[in-house]
């Protein structure tokens, strides 16, 4: 059977739809499957600037792109690049046989059992977060800025150790600007060199210097220490400095950087956007929540979680699973095709950019009945027969899957438990506006009244 011309969605005649994905790019990608099908060409620029975007929608065709045919799609596209320009060579955007070093030497560093070990340190953070909440009067929280502070003191703590504290204000101050900088940047037709001293140039090139010099000092120190994990040292930094293989000599100290820098952007912003929607939507759905702490409290009573747990808590990990299908972190998934492809039954030329998108395909009436209502239900077993593997891809897939997932999980059911366990949250907040850099965010405040329950209330915790 011959391939399907791919459809166009309708744009302006000079401008294309350029004006529509600066305004509101997630409502195009969902119109432009509901009106054109599951691959979608999105023109968008003036002639002679212009750029072609192929969308895939399907389940199917996300599965082709990142895992089945992921030789023939790579991460060589022009966001990539401007990716790494800002955040170095690490696994995010590492190519060939540099990211199939990296992610030999790294993967012993997150499987399930040793991220295992993270966990006090997770908890830890969770109950700094609730002393504050009561120090201000325990009745009301800020889920977007309050989130935002848990995740980076989280993987600050964990990565850098007895450095977290200095290395989080830098990480708060300087990701959003950086972030942004290379989103703008990657969705532009055409750039002036970093090099020109612009406003937007100057501001990003003080963040990345502020973040270069934090972590260039805090390897330095430790490598001047002789830090290893023999020692007693255990931060993440420490264990990624002796990470060894067989057959890969270590990481350099601009690798260390670059990953690094990685785990921050990732273990901040990703984390962050999926606790501050989970929490909200749990705020939201009284019924959802009270099921939810019901099964916390009868397998926690008032003691801190651990790892071991969390199997005994399937409702937390479904009300995560929902709350990560309805606002994925990362609402669409760049590669370039190498070569001419099908996809889906579709053609993609070679050379083209390939956007798969886990916020339309999370959003899909093929996969997901009633697809805006908010139901954790649905990831029960039985629901969850049938469905395709790629219904629902939040931390990615195939070769080039998030190898922090076990870390991200681990993270976030810990924290949902923990905030279970103390306080009952109503929501302020009906509709959260949508912010879209590299990640998406709540775009202002996500309110919610806090209402203390649980034996860990009646002690006085």
């Amino acid at each position: 059977m011959n391939p399907i011309e791919v459809p166009t969605a309708s744009g302006l005649p000079l401008l294309g739809s350029i004006l529509d994905l600066r305004r509101d790019p997630l409502g195009t990608y969902e119109r432009a499957r509901r009106e054109h099908g599951d691959v979608v060409r999105i023109v968008a620029g003036p002639p002679g600037l212009r750029s072609e975007i192929y969308f895939v929608f399907s389940a199917a065709g996300a599965q082709q792109v990142l895992a089945s045919q992921a030789a023939d799609f790579r991460k060589d596209d022009v966001f990539s690049l401007e990716m790494r320009e800002t955040f170095g060579n690490g696994l995010l955007s590492s190519l060939d046989e540099d990211h199939l070093r990296q992610r030999r030497l790294l993967s012993p560093l997150f499987t399930k059992r040793k991220v295992a070990e993270y966990a006090d340190a997770v908890c830890d953070e969770v109950e700094r977060l609730c002393g504050e909440w009561e120090a201000d009067g325990g009745t009301g929280a800020d889920l977007n800025e309050d989130m935002s502070r848990l995740t980076v003191r989280m993987i600050t703590r964990i990565l850098f150790g007895a450095d977290a504290e200095e290395a989080a204000a830098v990480v708060r101050r300087c990701m959003p600007v950086l972030g942004m900088y290379t989103l703008k940047r990657g969705l532009m037709p055409l750039n002036l060199p970093r090099s020109v001293p612009t406003p937007a140039n100057r501001r990003a090139a003080a963040a990345q210097a502020e973040l270069y010099a934090l972590c260039d000092r805090f390897i330095e120190q430790r490598r001047a220490s002789g830090a290893s994990r023999q020692d007693g040292a255990d931060d993440l930094l420490t264990l990624l400095i002796n990470a060894r293989s067989d057959e890969d000599s270590p990481l350099t100290d601009r690798e260390l950087r670059d990953q690094a820098l990685v785990f921050l952007l990732a273990g901040s912003d990703t984390t962050a956007t999926s606790l501050t929607f989970a929490m909200h939507l749990l705020a939201r759905h009284g019924d959802v929540q009270d099921d939810t702490r019901a099964e916390v409290l009868a397998t926690l009573g008032a003691r801190r979680p651990t790892p071991g747990d969390l199997d005994a808590m399937p409702a937390v990990e479904r009300a995560l699973k929902e709350a990560m299908r309805l606002y994925p972190a990362a609402p669409v998934l760049i590669r370039r095709a190498a070569r001419d492809a099908v996809v889906d039954g579709y053609a993609i030329p070679a050379g083209s950019h390939v956007y798969v998108c886990p916020w339309v395909t999370h959003r899909h009436p093929s996969y997901w009945p009633e697809p805006e209502r908010y139901d954790p239900a649905r990831f029960r077993p039985e629901r969850a027969d049938g469905r395709p593997r790629y219904a629902w891809f939040p931390l990615g897939g195939g070769p080039r899957s998030c190898i922090g997932n076990h870390f991200a999980m681990l993270q976030m059911k810990l924290a949902v438990a923990m905030l279970l366990q103390r306080y009952r949250f109503s929501g302020l907040e009906e509709e959260v506006p949508i912010e879209v850099g590299v990640t998406i965010r709540a775009a202002r405040t996500v309110g919610c009244r806090l209402t203390p329950v649980g034996p860990l209330s009646a002690a006085g915790a």
